[in-house]
């Protein structure tokens, strides 16, 4: 098979794995228009410091030795199958490089023949970049459950990130779906790389000259709808992944429905919407101060489609509300719906000054139609005059879907409509800002 037709099936293979955004094009070649269309698998990520760069995302191989009902690429399943040889990776990498396509590369892997036969191709493949081509650009590999720690060393010692993608959020999970994996031995891997990357720490702290070890942290993935988890189970999971082994990011992935295996759901489409509230939810655990316990417990195990996660919140506990804007300190001024990080830091520097009013508010960007109804500006209150859970959230209910009517009927927000679940309008807002 010739180099391009591999690359068109493992691109294609890789777009499942979202742990950077997803890969491929569906735009069309015309005569006399400018850009390349080639389905080449380049998606965007993010470096350490903040940095977009675009990356090669694809698969080395989708020959698995495994059987996972949810995974395209299992091994039951009639699909066409491709494998690079470590040379054409680096040389794709390099080439695509040299064109100023890519900045770096996404390198994921289904298991071929084994984990250690795996790793030890991931492993030549980035050594040969770094020290043949003397490629010094961001590489993302992912480290294969089950490999060598020894293998992961090594790689870990070349590469910005890796990755080891949990799945499925629970061990039922995975005798239902995917028998052939364990959770140890998922687990274990991410404990040596966070353990490699606190001693490179330590001895970077007395040594500069000591060399780094996947200097831009580990991620992982987990897969949303595929089983019966809920919400509940997913983000205390993410909560504990965070605390115990430091990742960067938890990327979570609705269920694409690639298959009619009987243990999974019949549905139509990904759930695309739960998704996002994951997402949000993720948000508020690593900026704004929350814990899993306080976005949802048993009684409501379960995000609201209607509301993204902190207004939810805030309406349950309208104990604590309204609060006085001119008086709240930072970590609840960031429990606020509407108030966002850098709105929260606008706010304790501006009323050094001077007492804030409701137009002082507008002027900071903070968006009051969610805001208003938590909120006092010198002890006087916007929202309804009886505070109640229902009322209000019936009232940014109908301010969201009414916004999202009034834009819709134009072309300025045309992007958003790949994502037609994705209402209303501020969670769109969030989704691309971050700001709550």
């Amino acid at each position: 098979m010739d180099i391009l037709n591999k690359l068109k099936i493992l691109a294609d293979a890789a777009k499942y794995d979202v742990s950077c955004s997803s890969s491929g094009s569906s735009r069309k070649s015309k005569k006399g228009k400018v850009g390349s269309t080639q389905l080449s698998g380049i998606c965007h990520s993010w470096s350490a410091d903040g940095r977009c760069i675009s990356l090669l995302k694809i698969l080395f191989t989708n020959d698995c030795i495994y059987d996972c009902a949810y995974c395209v690429n299992r091994s039951g399943n009639d699909v066409s199958r491709a494998t690079f040889t470590p040379d054409e990776v680096a040389n794709l990498t390099i080439n695509f490089y040299r064109r100023n396509y890519i900045e770096g590369l996404f390198l994921s892997s289904a298991v071929y023949k084994n984990p250690n036969y795996t790793m030890e191709l991931l492993l030549d493949t980035v050594k040969k970049l770094r020290t043949v081509h003397n490629f010094n650009g961001y590489i993302h590999i992912k480290a294969i459950p089950g490999a060598d720690l020894n293998l992961i060393s090594e790689a870990g010692k070349l590469v910005d990130r890796m990755s080891v993608n949990i799945e499925l959020p629970s061990s039922n999970g995975l005798k239902l779906l995917a028998p052939q994996k364990k959770k140890e031995s998922i687990i274990k891997p991410m404990g040596f790389i966070t353990s490699k990357i606190s001693q490179r720490s330590e001895e970077r702290r007395l040594y500069r000259s000591a060399p780094n070890f996947v200097p831009a942290g580990q991620s992982t993935q987990l897969m949303v709808g595929a089983t019966e988890d809920q919400d509940l189970k997913i983000l205390n999971l993410s909560e504990a992944l965070y605390d115990k082994f430091k990742l960067k990011r938890v990327y979570y992935s609705a269920y694409v429905p690639v298959s009619n295996h009987r243990n999974l759901p019949a549905i139509s489409s990904p759930p695309l919407l739960r998704e996002h509230r994951l997402y949000q939810a993720d948000w508020l655990l690593r900026f704004y101060g929350f814990k899993s316990n306080e976005l949802l417990n048993d009684v409501n195990p379960n995000f609201d489609i209607n509301l993204d996660p902190k207004c939810d919140w805030a309406i349950r506990n309208l104990n604590l509300f309204p609060i006085e804007i001119n008086k709240a300190d930072y970590q609840m001024l960031l429990r606020i719906p509407g108030v966002g990080v850098k709105s929260a830091r606008k706010i304790i520097t501006a009323r050094r000054m001077t007492s804030l009013d409701y137009d002082d508010l507008k002027k900071m960007g903070i968006v009051l139609k969610r805001a208003k109804y938590f909120i006092t500006c010198k002890g006087k209150y916007y929202g309804e005059k009886k505070i109640n859970q229902e009322v209000i959230k019936q009232k940014i209910i109908m301010e969201s879907s009414k916004k999202t009517k009034n834009i819709s009927r134009g072309e300025q927000l045309s992007l958003f409509s790949l994502y037609p679940n994705l209402l209303p309008t501020e969670d769109i807002f969030t989704r691309v800002t971050g700001e709550f």
